[in-house]
């Protein structure tokens, strides 16, 4: 698949739309755990119906090596079979253009296992998944606790519940702003943080396993407000 495009424009509305791109998990950056299509999707409807001009793409690499026509880019795929390929070296100069001038960047979910071999990526994310140290509990029913920190992506929650997995022992930088945990083997682990520089916005949301997270009306309200605040709203 090349791209699939899709917007929505709210009544009223006459402002340029949001440009917003998700990498959906193809080919070496698909599993057999996570449905990316649907997923993809999903966050697509969401934020169409925000006023967005919404691309999806599963040339993950081929996208990423140009990101000029982009406002916000949306990262759901994951880690690659073979880590190497002849097109990292131009997707990661991409990724590193795009945030050096500013664009608005999130990571979902499993995407913190991907890029192994690009440094980069966690040190513009803030963490990732550590093959032997991170883990998830079975999927099932998980208890999310939103923290008292006033920020407006957390704006309107309270503490919910979802079928979702809970990833554990992430590795994570000193700098992030938690706004989302849960609880495993007697302590808390982040599940959404932010982080904000001269350059951007960037956040990481490690829920959306599969559309049975995105049925969840206080998850789509969190990607929601994900997008508005990188945006600058």
């Amino acid at each position: 698949m090349a791209s699939v495009r899709s917007s929505a424009r709210p009544l009223g509305r006459i402002e340029t739309m949001t440009r917003t791109l998700v990498l959906s998990g193809a080919g070496r950056y698909a599993d057999p755990w996570h449905a990316f299509p649907r997923t993809s999707a999903r966050i697509r409807d969401v934020l169409g119906d925000l006023g967005h001009d919404v691309e999806v793409s599963e040339d993950v690499e081929e996208r990423m090596a140009d990101l000029s026509d982009i406002d916000l880019l949306v990262v759901n795929v994951g880690c690659p079979d073979e880590p190497e390929s002849a097109g990292l070296a131009a997707a990661r100069d991409g990724l590193l253009a795009f945030v050096a001038r500013g664009g608005a960047l999130l990571s979902v979910h499993v995407s913190a296992t991907s890029f192994p071999t690009l440094p980069e990526w966690e040190a513009v994310v803030g963490g990732r998944w550590v093959r032997g140290q991170t883990m998830h509990p079975p999927i099932g029913t998980a208890q999310v606790r939103v923290l008292p920190t006033g920020h407006p992506v957390t704006a309107g929650l309270a503490d919910f519940e979802l079928h979702d997995e809970r990833y554990s022992y992430l590795r994570t930088a000193a700098d992030l702003t938690v706004l989302a945990e849960h609880d495993h083997d007697g302590r808390s682990h982040p599940l959404v943080w932010v982080r904000e520089s001269s350059s951007g916005r960037v956040a990481y949301d490690a829920l959306g396993h599969g559309v049975e997270s995105y049925d969840s009306e206080p998850r789509r309200q969190l990607l929601a407000n994900e997008a508005r605040w990188l945006l600058g709203g």
